[in-house]
């Protein structure tokens, strides 16, 4: 999966794809009206032209975030969204100055200068979202991050394979992770992970296997996935990524997705997921001291 699941999203996957055609509204008035707490949206270099920085934050607000988690590849992208919107944006410190950073960052020195240089100018509630697979998560400069994220005291948000969290967690026993797409793994893995590491959360982002949303906007959690969310629902968080520019055109259907999928399971469970989790572990971070 590694990088290769990332070329192949940018091949084109569509709206249909991930099951978000022709959702009107998500059933229940309830769940319709649910504030959304997403915890994975970039918006790089490539997306300011495409979608400038007042349409991205009207986008936002359209979807009925409650708060958004941007990061992006250079940090000032979300810098931009965090001027125009303090009250919705909570901004991520991404490893990144470019899109290519992807696949050498863990190699490159330089990368702890960039964001020792961002942390003393700004304030975030993470580091991330960064890739990483395996032993490299034993890297000179993913350690270093490592230290940086608990002098910080920030979330870590990481893209990669169960190993590579656990390797970061023998680093810093303490280390808050967010582990990005939950790890792309089997429900029962995860479940596994988060049972064994209480530092640990997950989010859903680019996942279309928990549940499905008819035609009629009707949502249907995963049996397995139903397991996992009533044994775990305060380590869970949803998330758009757009990971390229015009996934921005979907941050509104994917919250209306959202809401129709965490309808069909218990009111308080389905809170958890869509928001609280969000606003309990990350929403008061920015807060003076």
């Amino acid at each position: 999966m590694r990088l290769g699941f990332i070329g192949l999203a940018l091949t084109g996957l569509t709206l249909t794809g991930l099951g978000l055609t022709s959702l009107v509204l998500a059933g229940p008035a309830r769940a319709a009206d649910m504030p959304i707490f997403d915890a994975h949206l970039h918006y790089s270099h490539d997306a300011w032209n495409v979608v400038p920085p007042a349409e991205a934050v009207k986008i936002l607000r359209q979807a009925g975030l409650r708060k958004a988690m941007v990061s992006s590849s250079d940090d000032e992208g979300t810098q931009k969204l965090h001027a125009l919107a303090p009250d919705l944006v909570l901004p991520v410190l991404r490893p990144y100055r470019k899109r290519s950073d992807i696949s050498t960052w863990m190699r490159d020195d330089s990368v702890i200068d960039y964001l020792q240089q961002r942390l003393a100018r700004y304030r975030y509630v993470g580091i991330g979202e960064f890739h990483i697979y395996g032993a490299d998560a034993d890297l000179p400069v993913v350690r270093r991050m490592v230290q940086l994220a608990k002098q910080y005291k920030l979330y870590l948000h990481l893209h990669g394979d169960a190993e590579a969290v656990q390797r970061v967690l023998v680093q810093d026993q303490q280390a808050r992770i967010l582990w990005a797409h939950s790890g792309f793994d089997q429900p029962d893995k995860v479940s596994a992970m988060l049972d064994k590491h209480p530092a640990l959360w997950a989010d859903l982002a680019f996942r279309n296997d928990q549940a499905s949303v008819d035609a009629a906007g009707k949502g249907k959690v995963a049996p397995a996935w139903r397991d996992v969310f009533m044994r775990h629902a305060d380590r869970f968080l949803v998330g758009t990524d757009t990971f390229a520019p015009e996934r921005w055109y979907y941050v509104i259907e994917h919250a209306k997705y959202s809401r129709a999928w965490l309808a069909d399971l218990p009111s308080d469970v389905a809170d958890k997921i869509g928001w609280q989790n969000g606003e309990r572990l990350f929403a008061k971070m920015l807060e003076a001291d």
